[in-house]
């Protein structure tokens, strides 16, 4: 009669089951989702030229071909991070302009696009760069010329209120528009004054002219942060 094992002995000699459950492996829809996020990093920390298919393909712990079936390649992935950011900003510019004093416009105009650049700061460091890809996937220029259209209407109604002509609304649009998009640029980097006193000497300087300057700006909406 052969021995009975002991527990112990059963304990070294039975094989040893699953630990853990198998991992769920992605749909076609969050493995497109992984690759953007992680493209979207990749594209903000070195820019277009310094990410590569490889490296996209080993963050996401897939083989290159994976990349290509969902892209085309790099330039693909890249066209549609930029449009998703695009998309975002004009989204949150055309939201945060609600009816109000003129004044209050602009603040809210500002801190629309500053909001974006605290909020989506990956985003705004791609879009800041032209983009290097042959098909028309938009520029921050570009972009930027969409943003003033949005106010272009506002300043237009503004200026035949005040006996302005309202044909030049689309120069002033563009002026202050890229005006506010170039100081984010700079307060992307050394993210001093707070947002909000930002948000307060463009408007100081848009409102009142370099004759009219206030001396300690202040907001009169009900953005304070």
């Amino acid at each position: 009669m052969e021995p009975v094992a002991t527990d112990e002995t059963s304990n070294q000699t039975k094989p040893a089951g699953p630990t853990r459950r198998a991992r769920r492996r992605m749909t076609g829809k969050e493995r497109r989702e992984q690759l953007l996020d992680i493209g979207r990093r990749l594209f903000a920390e070195r820019g277009f030229e310094g990410t590569s298919v490889e490296e996209i393909a080993a963050k996401a712990g897939v083989s290159k071909p994976v990349v290509y079936e969902h892209f085309g390649g790099k330039e693909g992935l890249y066209a549609v991070v930029v449009d998703r950011e695009m998309r975002q900003l004009l989204d949150m510019v055309t939201d945060g302009l609600t009816a109000g004093h003129p004044r209050e416009l602009l603040e809210q105009a500002a801190f629309a696009l500053l909001d974006y650049i605290d909020q989506y700061t990956d985003g705004f460091r791609i879009l800041v760069r032209d983009s290097p890809v042959a098909q028309s996937t938009g520029t921050f220029a570009s972009l930027i010329s969409d943003i003033a259209t949005q106010v272009e209407d506002i300043l237009g109604h503004e200026f035949k209120a005040r006996g302005f002509d309202p044909k030049l609304a689309p120069l002033y649009a563009q002026a202050l528009v890229g005006m506010v998009a170039l100081t984010g640029q700079w307060w992307l980097n050394v993210r001093r004054p707070k947002k909000a006193e930002v948000a307060a000497h463009l408007v100081n300087l848009a409102w009142h002219g370099l004759d009219g300057l206030e001396q300690k700006p202040r907001l009169i909406g009900h953005r304070r942060s």
